[in-house]
């Protein structure tokens, strides 16, 4: 399995820590193991949520409903998770607006290929943190009432909900000293940084000491996590990003800041010593100049996020788009391997809770902060859509789905001009990050 995988580089105790769950967890999970879902979904049938009910490239699309159907535990292995915060990732304008829609669909429902029945109405949202209400009858490290957090898998419907269901191997206890708002900004992020540093860049905390990596857009999410665990795991990091980040980026531990708004940043990234690995955010042009930073003939890794992967599949099908994409990455890795002894790979996020239970002794260990830029209260989403479609991230775009307390880590705070929504008074700035 992939998450088996992911686990085992990034933690040399990976089987203790599973072990460690199911015997710190044995000893209430008796009510968990039940065949009848007894949850609250039994004593109401419909939920708040934001939904679209067909794509749309112009921005528009979303719409409120207090008569969504509540999800129910359909599986053994299910937990129901009740939504305290949520925040939205750039693949959710995507995926507002149709992006790997045929592929997804497939992965919803297998049979979707033989008939044309809508997806529709969809929910959006990748992130979520919150309580278990109902566990599956085979679910044995959780229990209602549980705060957990995790990262919702794009064929799945989202956390812009009152509820959300996801397998226990999807989710992961959330860490004590951050609320849920500020939790609800790591997990897809995390779990996506973690799938391209850990099993394409081959990375760990065992192996990345003294580690050259060049970050790409690191300002955003998956960057400003990327700089953070590297910085855990001993490695020497440069980043990217325009000026106004700079602050926000030494903040959480860069070495070496490149500022791409002055000058060529190629030829500023050039002057410096050679790189073991890049993982770029940016995409474009940048893997034509950035595959020559690495250090040739000896293992490097360029990791790229921006793969045409999804984009093949919608423009020409699930066949020919598939295999149109790996001619090109086949075709990519062996003029790399051939030309300069370097490994051109693609990263993809990858849904891990085992893996997110390492990234959270890191945030209680006041080794990664969550990086939140702005917060909207649940009634104002498509202001936080608007908010993200303004791109140069400063960090995460986080919806209060439930108020909550603040975090009880105060002493961890660090500015980083971000803005909170409020629904009568609009967007103010206001800082948050911890």
């Amino acid at each position: 399995m992939a998450s088996t995988r992911l686990l085992c580089l990034f933690s040399a105790k990976a089987a203790g820590t599973t072990k460690t769950r199911l015997a710190g967890a044995a000893a209430r999970r008796v009510c968990c193991r039940r065949s009848v879902c007894s949850s609250p979904s039994r004593r109401q049938s419909c939920m708040s949520a934001w939904v679209i009910d067909q794509y749309d490239t112009d921005g528009g699309g979303l719409r409120f409903t207090d008569e969504a159907t509540v999800p129910t535990v359909r599986s053994p292995t299910e937990v129901l998770i009740q939504v305290h915060a949520a925040s939205l990732n750039p693949l959710d304008i995507s995926m507002r607006g149709g992006y790997g829609a045929k592929l997804l669909k497939l992965r919803r429902e297998p049979l979707s290929a033989m008939h044309s029945d809508s997806e529709f109405p969809l929910i959006l949202g990748r992130d979520v943190s919150g309580v278990v209400v109902d566990c599956g009858s085979e679910v044995t490290h959780f229990a209602p009432g549980d705060e957990v957090w995790a990262a919702v898998p794009p064929w799945k419907q989202g956390s812009l909900a009152e509820f959300v269901t996801l397998t226990e191997y999807e989710v992961s206890h959330k860490p004590e000293l951050v609320s849920h708002t500020e939790a609800a900004s790591i997990p897809y992020v995390a779990s996506t940084a973690l799938s391209a540093l850990v099993s394409a860049a081959g990375l760990c905390r065992d192996s990345s000491s003294n580690k050259r990596v060049l970050v790409t857009g690191g300002s955003g999410g998956v960057g400003t996590f990327s700089i953070q665990l590297l910085k855990a795991w001993g490695a020497h990091v440069t980043v990217t990003c325009s000026h106004n980040a700079e602050g926000l980026v030494r903040g959480l531990g860069a070495d070496k800041v490149v500022d791409y708004t002055e000058g060529d940043v190629a030829e500023q990234l050039g002057m410096m010593e050679k790189f073991d690995v890049i993982l770029d955010n940016v995409g474009g042009d940048t893997e034509q100049w950035a595959v020559g930073l690495l250090k040739p003939w000896s293992g490097a890794k360029y990791v790229t996020l921006v793969t045409p992967f999804l984009l093949n599949t919608d423009s020409m099908g699930l066949m020919d788009g598939t295999i149109n994409a790996g001619v090109t990455l086949c075709a990519k890795a062996t003029q790399n391997i051939i030309s300069n002894g370097v490994f051109y790979r693609w990263g993809f996020y990858a849904p891990d809770g085992p893996a997110l239970d390492e990234v959270r002794k890191l945030v209680d260990a006041g080794k990664i902060l969550p990086v939140v830029e702005a917060q909207f209260p649940f009634t104002q989403v498509p202001q936080a859509f608007q908010k993200l479609e303004q791109g140069h991230a400063r960090g995460k775009t986080v919806i209060r789905v439930a108020e909550e307390e603040t975090s009880q880590a105060e002493d961890l705070v660090l500015d980083v001009g971000t803005e909170t929504a409020e629904s009568e008074q609009g967007a103010q700035g206001t800082a948050q990050h911890n």
